[in-house]
């Protein structure tokens, strides 16, 4: 379901004449207000160990509830990326992060509550010693490190982690 779907009436004068204005907003033709359905921002880590290997989690809720997947979450209101980043690998792995590079992005949507989600997930590299000390927690299920030579993109269960698990992957080997 396209998330303009779930607006029958306007969230500023209650008006029903809430209508579709174009593909990505509705707006009241009694009082004028536009909303516009844009993009959530989310980030995604790849945390990798001085060793090469690779943090990943499992998944602990739906969508993709016992998949793998890669820290991470929604940026909040009032983050830059980078923080969204950060507070997110403390939340689920508890390793507070120092420098978090930007590598590239992925536009993603699934569904959650019974509407589709439009992200557009930031995907970044976190570099941390080996015996860094981590604790699933939040969204992640569990953690388990990974040699990068026996990650299989496969197994992760959200679109756009699987293909930035691949874009990760062949951008490692090409170096």
């Amino acid at each position: 379901m396209h998330p303009l779907d779930k607006f029958l009436f306007c969230p500023v004068c209650g008006s029903k004449a809430f209508g579709i204005h174009n593909f990505k907003s509705k707006q009241c033709a009694h009082c004028g207000f536009t909303y516009y359905a844009n993009p959530c921002s989310a980030t995604a880590a790849f945390i990798v160990d001085d060793t090469g290997r690779l943090l990943v989690a499992r998944r602990g809720k739906e969508p993709a509830k016992d998949t793998l997947d890669l820290p991470g979450g929604f940026v909040d209101m009032g983050e830059t990326a980078e923080e969204g980043m950060r507070r997110e690998i403390m939340e689920e792995t508890g390793i507070a992060a120092g420098e978090v590079r930007y590598l590239f992005s992925i536009p993603n949507d699934y569904v959650y509550s019974d509407m589709t989600i439009y992200t557009l997930d930031m995907f970044f590299e976190v570099h941390v010693n080996h015996d860094v000390k981590i604790e699933a927690a939040d969204d992640a299920a569990a953690l388990q490190w990974l040699p990068l030579s026996q990650v299989n993109p496969d197994l992760f269960g959200l679109h756009s982690i699987r293909q930035g698990v691949i874009r990760y992957l062949s951008k490692r080997q090409e170096q």
